[in-house]
């Protein structure tokens, strides 16, 4: 009989429900399915595929408040929030519908003959989700990866896998074969290992911490598996004095605070020019202190609780408070709350300018110049996102060129979109997700020479 784990809500500290905590025989037998279902799914005609992930997109958009609700109360997200994930796996779906008919090979001139190239499905992918964003995240995977004509077993976080499972629902209800797109309930040590390390599993994407990545990696080069991950960040959030600073200061708190700082874009560093500090700090604080963090039910919330008390412990290791400038404010009484926390460093080389916190702690130091903000931002092993704020149009040219980072925004701090190519570098991440190229990760290139000389 299979095991049960219970799901906890961070915003009341009950039990929401139990869900399957899967052995590892059963997902060896859930892999063997979606290894016999691509055999099928990979033979659909593209036009029917993309049919069939257009009525899913359907489907999903006509569960925009059931799944958002789900992901108010499994991962304490502010419901404007939830509905906008939501509505992003419906943008997704419905973008990679457009791909199965697009999937194009080349022909190359060569001599003697002609020379055809072909995108073929990778097989099995395995997804592995973190908690902070449960639905886009899967979407960013499972969306490409079905479009292609791959299978797919996800692996939703122990703690948030409500929406993965309502999706999963969806999806047969949408019309996709049995065992095409399947979720898999437990623990990361022994379904997500299971999953990594089987051959029949040819690619993985992981979202989550460098640490994990990197022993991903590691167990993925015995079976030379292809992965793609999306891991920890450090971003920085670039201002200069000939920049708004009104607009920079007010839209800052949302950079780092959104869903209480559980994001690896988030803008946890902000850099300040030296000449703008005195001005700059108090227009801050205005902002900090006018962020509501509160019941994430209410459509006023801007900011919910974090996700578990074991990681509000860890968050809260990293105030110190000779170090705290001023902080917001956040409920008291049941549920996972911390207030957001702006910290002022002198010194370039305190833990909170260089680790991951992950939670709603912004560090607030300052640069001489520009070279001094490119080396200061470039100060960092992560290289995910990060913001740029001067009205000097060459200057913010030059930085994003200068600043080793993934994604970069000019005057506001937009990440991800999904038009666009979304990935890390140096230990952020391996690989991009998203955008016009995200199907050919989920692909094999085969190049085929017919001799026309015989």
């Amino acid at each position: 009989m299979t095991a049960l784990h219970d799901v906890i809500s961070p915003i009341t500290e009950k039990k929401i429900t139990a869900v399957p905590a899967l052995n590892a025989e059963e997902t060896v037998a859930a892999i063997a399915k979606s290894v016999k279902a691509w055999e099928t799914w990979k033979k659909v005609a593209p036009g029917d595929r993309a049919k069939l992930l257009r009525n899913f997109a359907s489907l999903v958009e006509k569960n925009i408040e059931v799944l958002a609700k789900l992901e108010v109360e499994n991962a304490g997200h502010t419901i404007g929030n939830a509905r906008w994930e939501a509505n992003n796996v419906v943008n997704v779906l419905n973008y990679y519908a457009g791909s199965p008919e697009r999937l194009f090979g080349r022909q190359i001139p060569v001599p003697g003959g002609v020379d055809i190239t072909f995108r073929e499905p990778i097989g099995v992918v395995g997804i592995i989700v973190p908690w902070n964003f449960p639905m886009p995240i899967a979407g960013w995977g499972f969306a490409p990866a079905l479009a292609a004509g791959c299978t797919v077993v996800l692996k939703p976080a122990e703690v948030t896998p409500l929406t993965a499972m309502k999706l999963a629902q969806l999806g047969l209800e949408a019309g996709l074969p049995e065992n095409v797109f399947q979720v898999l309930t437990g623990s990361g040590r022994i379904v997500g290992e299971t999953i990594v390390q089987d051959p029949r599993v040819r690619k993985i994407v992981f979202t989550g911490s460098t640490e994990i990545g990197t022993q991903i990696m590691a167990k993925c080069a015995p079976n030379v598996k292809r992965v793609t991950l999306e891991l920890g960040g450090k971003s920085a959030n670039v201002i200069f004095a000939d920049s708004d600073l009104e607009k920079a200061a007010a839209s800052a708190p949302g950079a780092v605070f959104d869903n209480a700082g559980q994001d690896c874009c988030a803008r946890s560093r902000i850099l300040i020019e030296k000449k703008a500090f005195d001005k700059f700090m108090p227009l801050l604080e205005q902002s900090v202190k006018a962020f509501k963090c509160a019941d994430p039910n209410l459509e006023t919330t801007e900011m919910g609780p974090l996700i578990t008390s074991a990681h509000r412990d860890k968050v809260a290791s990293y105030v110190e408070e000779s170090l705290v400038a001023f902080r917001g404010t956040a409920p008291s009484g049941a549920g996972f709350w911390f207030p957001p926390t702006v910290l002022h460093i002198t010194d370039r080389k305190h833990k909170s300018l260089s680790e991951e916190i992950f939670g709603p702690i912004v560090s607030v130091v300052t640069f001489e110049d520009e070279a001094d903000a490119i080396a200061l931002a470039n100060d960092s092993e992560f290289g995910l996102s990060g913001s740029i704020w001067t009205n000097n149009g060459a200057k913010a040219l030059r930085v994003a060129r200068g600043v080793e980072s993934g994604n970069l925004s000019v005057n506001s701090h937009s990440s991800v979109r999904y038009w666009t190519p979304f990935g890390g570098f140096k230990k952020s991440g391996l690989g991009r997700e998203l955008g016009p190229d995200a199907l050919n990760a989920f692909t094999e290139e085969k190049n085929v020479f017919i001799n026309t000389e015989i």
